[in-house]
């Protein structure tokens, strides 16, 4: 009996063949579902929600200094290679020699959370001192270094391109002062996303899904101020001659209804508030125009305390942030606040790695390139974690450590825990 079994053709394992599945169209980004959270406007309100909302941007303004509290440094790729440790120890003082300070790099790389990415052209520069031309330098060795790595606005990115892969080729930019468009290619850039789920280029906002949440908390607090001012204010109630109202009223009746809507919904309470308002009677002796200042007294059917507060939990859940409001609510333990705050550093550790990828992964080693130095002695970028240690837990580990024979006391451990405790270290500590 014959093989029917079809003989497989030979493909090209270098080939792809599939795609990510990203939706996007003329270079604009079309994957959430709702439609006001695209192109333009999804980045006008995610910056809306950073900035005005009070409980985001506490928790954002966490992160940030949780960032800030972090030391960065360059780990060689082969510590026991002194020309690794040479190209190291040159990206390092790339690090410390650019005209915006490392900090306030990393800084503006944080944009990446409530937008979902950050993309910045790396500008580098002859380290060639200081000269006239302006371009400055601490060092003289006639190498490239990096001058800066400014952020490209989110807002002035108008459209990105891909390969025929799916891959990102870059993002052409428009400035909205000069009119200038510029394609900026990816090979001259750094993309920091919190997620590289389907290649999508915009990462997905940490907000997103707190976005819910402030977008209903934001309509009820709208909602309860127009209707605390009514309230303070009265509500106001014309009263008018029903010809006024009626489908055939003349032009000047219809514009003096207008006249009256107009005074109606402008009413306002300040220290120049007041009304005039015409007097006229019919044959009866009755009014034909009035007015009224209707109020609850103050009452609300529904207690938006609650509501909001309820809002509020939940955006900062969705940073694993919510311990902060712990202190404004009735519930909560230490020990609950604890395991939160682990959580929340576990994320920040996860951002600082991805960060740290990024330069470990194209910045590093294009720098290297450019001073003609093998990959193979490309460094990485390391840093400190956010995790702070709980120190009663510590002690009480070492502790049981010592008096189990587990750990033996000596100089390095007494320096590390000085440093942990914030306490001063001495040159020639002597451990009993």
């Amino acid at each position: 009996m014959a093989d029917e079994t079809p003989v497989a053709k030979a493909i090209n394992p270098a080939l792809e063949i599939g795609a990510s599945g990203l939706i996007h169209s003329g270079g604009i980004i079309q994957n959430d579902f709702l439609k006001s959270l695209q192109g333009r406007k999804g980045e006008a309100i995610y910056r809306e929600m950073a900035e005005n909302d009070p409980v985001i941007g506490a928790v954002l303004l966490a992160i940030e200094m949780l960032f800030r509290s972090v030391d960065w440094s360059v780990e060689p790729s082969d510590s026991d290679d002194q020309a690794a440790i040479d190209q190291a120890e040159f990206v390092a003082s790339c690090m410390t020699d650019m005209s915006t300070s490392w900090a306030e790099t990393i800084s503006s790389v944080l944009s990446m959370l409530p937008q979902g990415y950050s993309y910045h052209e790396v500008v580098y520069k002859r380290r060639n001192g200081w000269q006239e031309d302006g371009s400055r330098s601490k060092h003289n060795d006639g190498k490239f270094g990096w001058r800066k790595i400014p952020s490209r606005s989110h807002g002035t990115l108008t459209e990105w391109k891909f390969d025929s892969t799916g891959g990102i080729e870059g993002a052409r930019q428009v400035d909205m002062t000069t009119g200038i468009d510029v394609f900026l290619p990816i090979e001259k850039c750094l993309l920091f996303r919190t997620t590289t789920k389907l290649n999508n280029p915009l990462g997905r906002s940490v907000l997103r899904s707190a976005y819910t949440s402030w977008y209903y908390g934001k309509r009820i607090q709208e909602i309860e101020a127009i209707g605390v001012e009514r309230d303070l204010a009265g509500l106001p109630v014309a009263g008018v001659p029903p010809e006024l109202l009626a489908a055939n009223a003349t032009d000047d009746q219809a514009a003096a209804l207008d006249a009256i809507k107009d005074i109606v919904t402008n009413i306002r309470r300040d220290e120049q508030d007041g009304l005039v308002f015409p007097l006229a009677y019919d044959e009866n002796g009755n009014k034909l125009y009035s007015i009224e200042l209707m109020s609850t007294g103050g009452r609300r059917q529904l207690d938006t305390n609650q509501i909001l507060a309820r809002y509020d939990a939940r955006k900062a859940m969705t940073v694993l942030a919510d311990f902060i409001l712990l202190g404004h609510e009735k519930v909560g333990t230490q020990a609950l606040s604890v395991s939160k705050i682990e959580l929340f550093e576990d994320a920040i550790d996860a951002w600082l790695q991805s960060i740290a990828d990024v330069f470990t992964t194209h910045a590093i080693p294009k720098l290297l390139r450019l001073n003609g130095v093998s990959p193979e002695l490309s460094p990485s970028l390391a840093y400190s974690s956010a995790r702070t240690p709980n120190l009663e837990q510590l002690i009480k580990f070492v502790q049981a450590g010592v008096t189990s024979g587990a750990i033996i006391p000596d100089d390095e451990l007494d320096t590390y825990l000085r440093g942990v405790a914030g306490l001063p270290v001495t040159e020639d500590a002597e451990v009993g």
